[in-house]
C-alpha cells in the first residue's frame, strides 16, 4: 500500500507502521536532491503526527516550504523553526531543543526533530562550531529520553569533509541507500577531542590587554576598537559588555588574571578572552539555569553572532564573533 502526501509534491512515500521509540536516537541523514529530502523528512514527520508525537522541524526557510507544501494541512501540526535564526550562533541550539522536549517531552511521551545545522554557504567558523554541537547532542539529551532526531546533510553541496565529520558525530546514518550505523561514530571520545584542541589560528595582528580584579579598562579597551572598525556605537557597546562578563566569569573560577585580545578582521570583529583555569564541562554555556546563575559565556551566547568555546591543559578561550 502506499500512500501520497499531498498533490502538491512528487513526493510519494511508502507507508509503516509507527514504530515506537524509547530512547534517544541521532541520525544523519544525507540527501542529494529535493525529493530524496522529502522522502526522507516528510515520512519521519507524518509517522509522528499518526502516532500523536510532537514534532519540530528546524531547517533552513527554503527547506521548511518544501515540507510544509509536502505536508498540507498537517504542516500546522508541526513547530516550525527557522534554523538561520536560530543556529546563526551553534551554541542556541542545543537549549531550544532542551526547552522543547522540557515541554513536550516532560512525562516520557515521544517526540521527534529534524535539525540541520550545517547547510552550504555557512562560513568556515560557524560549520566547526556547528560540527561541535552536532558531537554535544550525544551527551545533551539522556539515554532515556524518548527523543528522535533526524539530521538532514546536503550530500551533494556540502564538502566531502562535513559528510566525513557527521559520521563520526552520528550514530547511525541514512541516505538513499537505506539505514546503517556508522562505523566511524566516536561518542565522548570526540567531543573531548574538539573541546580539549586549540581554535584555529587568526590571521593578522591583535590589541591586547590583560585583566584582574576589577576589570578597569576593559569596556572601554573593547568598544573603541569595535566602534573603530565600523561596528554602531550600541553594538560595539553590547559587544563589551559581553567582554567584560566573559572576563568576569574567568575570575569567578579561579582565575587570578586573564587576557582579551581584539582583532578587525574583513569579515567580523573578533575578541578572545583566555585564563589559565581549565573547564570541564563541554555543555557549559549550553543549559538552562536560572536567570541568577546565569553567567558570562550563556549571556555571549544569547548576544553574540558566534561564540567558540574550548579549554585545554594550557587554560580555557573564549572566542566571539561579531559579523561585519
Amino acid at each position: 500500500m502506499l500512500t501520497h502526501v499531498p498533490s502538491r509534491s512528487p513526493v510519494i512515500v511508502a507507508a509503516q507502521q509507527v514504530r515506537p521509540h524509547t530512547t534517544y536516537r541521532h541520525e544523519a541523514f544525507f540527501w542529494r536532491n529535493s525529493a530524496q529530502f522529502l522522502a526522507g523528512t516528510v515520512p519521519f514527520i507524518v509517522e509522528g503526527l499518526a502516532a500523536d508525537e510532537p514534532v519540530m522541524v528546524a531547517v533552513v526557510d527554503s527547506q521548511t516550504q518544501l515540507i510544509r507544501e509536502a505536508l498540507g494541512p498537517d504542516a500546522d501540526r508541526v513547530h516550525f523553526v527557522d534554523m538561520a535564526e536560530l543556529g546563526r550562533n551553534p551554541a542556541k541550539i542545543i537549549p531550544a531543543w532542551r526547552e522543547f522536549l522540557d515541554a513536550e517531552s516532560s512525562v516520557g511521551r515521544p517526540v521527534r526533530g529534524i535539525g540541520e545545522p550545517i547547510w552550504p554557504g555557512r562560513r568556515p567558523e560557524e560549520i566547526l562550531e556547528s560540527q561541535f554541537h552536532e558531537a554535544l547532542l550525544n551527551i545533551a539529551v539522556e539515554p532515556d529520553t524518548p527523543f528522535w532526531l533526524l539530521c538532514p546533510y546536503d550530500a551533494e553541496r556540502l564538502p566531502p569533509s562535513v559528510i566525513e565529520e557527521a559520521h563520526r558525530s552520528h550514530p547511525a546514518i541514512r541516505d538513499a541507500d537505506g539505514y546503517r550505523g556508522s562505523i566511524t561514530y566516536a561518542g565522548r571520545t570526540h567531543i573531548d577531542t574538539i573541546f580539549t584542541s586549540d581554535l584555529p589560528e587568526l590571521s593578522g595582528t591583535a590589541d591586547e590587554m590583560t585583566f584582574s580584579e576589577g576589570l578597569r579598562g576593559v569596556p572601554l579597551f573593547v568598544a573603541v576598537r569595535a566602534h573603530a572598525s565600523g561596528v554602531p556605537a550600541d553594538e560595539a557597546a553590547a559587544l563589551a559588555v559581553a567582554v567584560q562578563n566573559l572576563a568576569m566569569s574567568s575570575l569567578q573560577r579561579g582565575a587570578t588574571q586573564g587576557t582579551i585580545r581584539v582583532r578587525n578582521e574583513e569579515h567580523a570583529v573578533i575578541c578572545e578572552v583566555q585564563d589559565e583555569i581549565r573547564v570541564d564541562d563541554p555543555l557549559a554555556g549550553r543549559k538552562a539555569v536560572p536567570r541568577e546563575q546565569r553567567n558570562g559565556l550563556w549571556s555571549a551566547n544569547q548576544v553574540c553572532d558566534l561564540v567558540q568555546f574550548r579549554s585545554t591543559t594550557a587554560g580555557t578561550t573564549v572566542r566571539i564573533y561579531h559579523w561585519i
